[in-house]
């Protein structure tokens, strides 16, 4: 009896196709990043002064809210929520893509 061992063919990618993928990505999220610093900047700048900061020295603790937030300062509040954690995201696959390369 002959045992015959047939291996399964390898398919080998050429280095040439890995790397044209992997700079147009970290181009892509670099951008996406530099947007998000930007707009969270922005959003962080809109918020009130809640008062004991740098916020007092300039003249923002002046104003006191009687009733709360309102509606438009929650909604601020969650869209700084959701575009800080797409920022700290796209800090994590930067490393990550950063690491895989080297």
């Amino acid at each position: 009896m002959v045992a015959c061992c047939h291996r399964a063919p390898v398919v080998h990618r050429r280095s040439s196709e890995s790397e044209e993928v992997g700079p147009a990505v970290v181009l892509g999220f670099s951008i996406a990043l530099i947007v998000f610093s930007l707009l969270l900047m922005l959003l962080v700048l809109m918020h009130k002064g809640k008062g004991g900061g740098l916020s007092d020295m300039f003249g923002g603790g002046m104003q006191s809210s009687v009733g709360g937030s309102s509606v438009a300062e929650r909604n601020l509040d969650r869209i700084t929520v959701v575009v800080g954690l797409a920022w700290f995201a796209c800090i994590m696959v930067l490393g990550l893509l950063m690491k895989a390369n080297n």
